[in-house]
């Protein structure tokens, strides 16, 4: 079998909703893409492994009583570290909210969940969106930056470390 995390999103989408991927095998596949490479590419701020794994085996308990919260059920998305995310750092690249946790989610990360999206982290972003770049590096040529502010959630999807990520622009 195909290492999960090679697949397309679509792909993904398809073979959890048909019983064929475990989520839990997913984000562990994904889990282990983030452990090879984000030493080298720095595409994440955060990421709450037991969280994680926690929300994939709710989403296959889920699936197991045929319930589906939505298109996106089991999917391991990153989110853009300007991103409200209840529970999670959100620093928006700034030593000034280095500690913030919000209480609440973004209306964007609040539909993804709805749509039964699981929370991989938040990707690496410049500070406040907009100034110096954030330390993530491309992944085709490290010598260079991914671009701009969402560098973080470009990169951990060009490297198949997520299946897809909040950006903004």
């Amino acid at each position: 079998m195909t290492e999960p995390y090679r697949l397309t999103l679509s792909e993904m989408i398809q073979q959890v909703s048909r019983k064929k991927l475990s989520p839990v095998d997913l984000a562990e596949s994904l889990l282990r893409r983030i452990d090879l490479l984000e030493p080298s590419i720095q595409a994440w701020v955060t990421i709450d492994r037991g969280k994680v794994l926690e929300e994939a085996r709710r989403c296959e308990k889920e699936i197991g009583r045929n319930r589906k919260r939505g298109p996106l059920h089991g999917i391991p998305l990153g989110i853009k570290d300007i991103f409200y995310t209840a529970g999670m750092k959100t620093t928006a690249g700034s030593k000034i909210f280095a500690d913030f946790v919000p209480s609440f989610d973004s209306t964007a990360v609040a539909r993804l969940k709805q749509a039964g999206a699981i929370v991989l982290g938040k990707t690496a972003t410049t500070e406040f969106a907009h100034a110096d770049p954030a330390p993530t590096r491309n992944p085709w040529n490290q010598d260079h930056t991914p671009g701009g502010s969402s560098s973080g959630s470009a990169a951990g999807v060009a490297t198949g470390m997520c299946p897809g990520a909040l950006g903004s622009q």
